[in-house]
């Protein structure tokens, strides 16, 4: 019984460490807000990005002029809608299981978006449905051809 005392003890302040610590399995994703990357000019890059809730997604100002808005009608149930200031980086934690759909206000039509999958995807049919102009449809349907073939 002792043994198990002891066993019992020691987990319970490895977790305390941990928690006191900050240590987590939550991991960090970068994101360049971009005018000309690998895909184009006017990007996210990358623009799909396979996270976990509770990681952290950051999008850098590699160049001014730029931004990241939350896209009405895709993002998972019960998550604020976010809009960063123009030519600042930006951090979104993702807590909640689901797709993030991610536009530059200003540079949306020309096809500046990007795609957070977290865990389940429990509003894929939603975020799918939204109708978006310009090149952003085209740049939609490339990166859900990605996210498929990651599925």
């Amino acid at each position: 019984m002792r043994k198990a005392h002891i066993i019992a003890t020691l987990f319970g302040a490895g977790l305390a460490f941990g928690l006191t610590t900050g240590l987590t399995n939550a991991a960090e994703f970068e994101i360049q807000m971009l005018n000309k990357g690998e895909k184009g000019g006017m990007v996210f890059q990358p623009d799909f990005i396979r996270a976990m809730p509770g990681d952290t997604i950051k999008f850098l100002s590699s160049d001014k002029g730029h931004n990241a808005e939350a896209i009405e009608g895709m993002l998972p149930e019960g998550v604020e809608p976010f809009k960063s200031k123009i030519s600042k980086d930006f951090e979104l934690t993702v807590d909640e299981e689901g797709l993030y759909g991610v536009k530059c206000t200003p540079h949306y039509g020309l096809g500046m978006v990007a795609v957070i999958a977290v865990g389940a995807s429990e509003n894929e049919d939603t975020a799918r449905a939204v109708k978006h102009r310009g090149k952003a449809k085209k740049r939609f349907d490339s990166i859900f051809e990605e996210y498929d073939a990651t599925n």
